[in-house]
C-alpha cells in the first residue's frame, strides 16, 4: 500500500468513500435548507435565527462544514497530485505542488474555524 503524508486518508478507496459520503451530507443539508425555505413563506430574521438556534441544526451545520472541508481537501489534493507534476510544470513542480497544498490546507483550516465561529459563536 502506498500512501502520502499529504493525503486525507490511507488509500484512494478511503478518499473516494469520504468524498462520496461528504457529498451526501452536503446534498442533505442543501435539501434541508431548501425545504425550510419552501415551507416558510413568511420567512423573516426571527424565523431564520430560531432555526439556527436549534442545537440539532447547529450540529447538522457543523457536520456539513466538516464534510465541506473534507470534500474540498480531497478534491484539491487530487488536483495537485494529478496536474501539478513535473510533466506539466517542469523542475518547479514539487515546490509549486507543496505551496498549493499548503495554501489549500490553510484555507480549509480558516474556513473550518470560521464556520465553527458562525454556527456556534465561539
Amino acid at each position: 500500500m502506498v500512501s502520502s503524508a499529504t493525503n486525507f486518508s490511507r488509500s484512494g478507496l478511503s478518499d473516494w468513500i469520504a468524498q462520496r459520503a461528504s457529498a451526501v451530507i452536503l446534498l442533505a443539508y442543501t435539501l434541508f435548507l431548501f425545504g425550510f425555505l419552501l415551507t416558510s413563506p413568511e420567512l423573516n430574521y426571527e424565523a431564520w435565527a430560531a432555526l439556527f438556534d436549534n442545537t440539532a441544526v447547529k450540529l447538522f451545520s457543523l457536520l456539513t462544514v466538516l464534510a465541506l472541508c473534507a470534500h474540498a481537501w480531497i478534491g484539491m489534493w487530487t488536483i495537485a497530485t494529478d496536474y501539478l507534476t513535473a510533466a506539466h510544470l517542469g523542475s518547479a513542480a514539487t515546490f509549486i505542488r507543496i505551496a498549493f497544498q499548503f495554501g489549500c490546507a490553510l484555507l480549509v483550516l480558516i474556513y473550518l474555524l470560521w464556520g465553527i465561529q458562525i454556527f456556534w459563536g465561539i
